[in-house]
């Protein structure tokens, strides 16, 4: 197995671009299953989870070709496959994404139970509800069946605003005949992305950024070419990397209009950045003092539904916090599992109150050392190696597959920094 080696204590700096957005990658990949004829996707992320729904793609039927590697060309010309391998469905949490798209296209679809990031209960009600407003019949064993004599237009409620049963919803209603609504949807960029990714294949979806959407159905879609978005989430991860290695970085192609509730939360921190026309920059020495709310009560940042601040960047908060003057709460409020890796960064020398699975009180600064850490998943590794490269001394990171799930080559894109990082076999061979 991988890992990283890690020597910390020196500053970053340099410039950087985001990755392709991976949330938005995903259902959008999984959205090419909806037209016959070709579609081209630019920027997109060369990451495991990619690579591994494109897999499955090619399992139910479309030709899957890279044409370079960020650029990705898929043809659906026939679905001749409409059950999943549970050990490849098992890989990601994405695999559940493919089945609105497979419903309204083949009207039946076995869907193994998806994997992805152990943060917590990750449940799946809400898709599958939505779904069935628009006509499908779901029966839960080991695994979804979900099959529809015809999909039709609705009146929904989703009873969370989950992104992934947005997304899921969206694409099944696009060929549905009629009108839908689709109240309490998610509104992320990755959610807007993916809409306007289908509007340009020739769907009908309407309110895109807010929290009801309409979608006309239209008989088909489409071929076309889409350019995904840059991550905002990794935008944030680098803002947090240069606030703790006292780093001075310019991130190109920023996503600037994503970044509102980001630039809030980390200014509460003490870390300020400047917008550059598309691009941000993060100065190097920080004052990193954070600002208590008035009275002199202690201030949070906790996570939301979009614009929220995003549940991914709560792990990156809570690394930065470490580092700066001052008491902060650390709320995450979506999944019971996130924060648990916060004994890790107590091993590392952060002072952190572990209050519950959702809250974290953090005293600020500390000196971290180099210590071994694994990464338990795709952001909580992040913070991790973020930690690492602002801690005194060599840090050996293990697992960073998961890390990899959703960063692109960070290691060689971090060593462009200045980074002090190897990528070696954690055996030692």
């Amino acid at each position: 197995m991988p890992k990283f080696v890690v020597e910390g204590g020196h500053p970053l700096s340099g410039t950087i671009r985001p990755a392709g957005n991976k949330n938005a990658a995903l259902p959008i990949i999984a959205a090419t299953l909806l037209t016959e004829e070709e579609v081209v996707l630019e920027n997109v992320p060369h990451i495991r989870d990619v690579r591994t729904l494109l897999e499955l793609l090619g399992v139910l039927g479309a030709e899957v070709e890279w044409l370079d590697n960020n650029s990705v060309r898929v043809r659906a010309a026939e679905v001749g496959v409409n059950e999943l391998d549970a050990e490849m469905a098992a890989k990601i949490r994405a695999s559940i994404l493919l089945a609105g798209p497979m419903l309204a296209r083949a009207g039946r679809m076995m869907l193994p139970p998806p994997g992805g990031d152990v943060i917590g209960r990750r449940r799946v009600d809400t898709h599958f509800l939505a779904l069935t407003k628009l006509g499908a019949t779901v029966k839960a064993d080991r695994g979804y069946m979900i099959e529809t004599t015809g999909l039709k237009g609705a009146d929904i409620f989703l009873d969370e605003p989950s992104v992934t049963a947005t997304e899921n919803a969206v694409m099944a209603a696009t060929l549905a005949k009629g009108h839908t609504r689709l109240r309490n949807a998610a509104a992320e960029p990755h959610v807007q992305d993916l809409c306007h990714m289908l509007n340009g294949l020739g769907a009908k979806i309407s309110g895109i950024g807010t929290g009801i959407l309409e979608i006309e159905g239209v008989d088909r879609l489409h071929g076309g070419r889409f350019r995904i978005s840059s991550d905002h989430i990794e935008v944030g991860s680098f803002i947090g990397l240069a606030a703790v290695t006292g780093g001075e970085i310019l991130i190109e192609d920023a996503a600037v209009e994503h970044l509102d509730s980001i630039l809030l939360a980390f200014e509460r921190m003490g870390v300020v950045c400047e917008a550059r026309g598309r691009d941000l920059f993060v100065a190097a020495d920080q004052e990193r003092v954070i600002r208590m709310d008035l009275g002199g009560h202690i201030p949070k940042i906790d996570d939301g539904p979009w614009p929220a601040f995003p549940a991914d960047l709560t792990s990156i908060a809570l690394v930065v916090a470490t580092q700066c003057r001052g008491t902060i709460l650390i709320y995450e409020k979506m999944f019971e599992s996130r924060m648990f890796f916060a004994d890790k960064l107590i091993s590392m020398g952060a002072r952190i109150v572990l209050c519950d699975p959702h809250r974290a009180v953090v005293v600020g600064p500390s000196r971290l050392r180099a210590a071994p850490v694994e990464s338990p998943d795709i952001r909580a590794g992040m913070a991790l190696l973020i930690a690492a490269l602002g801690a005194e001394g060599k840090s050996d990171l293990y697992n960073v597959g998961q890390i990899e799930r959703g960063y692109e080559r960070i290691d060689e894109r971090l060593r462009a920094l200045g980074a002090h990082i190897t990528r070696t076999d954690s055996r030692g061979d």
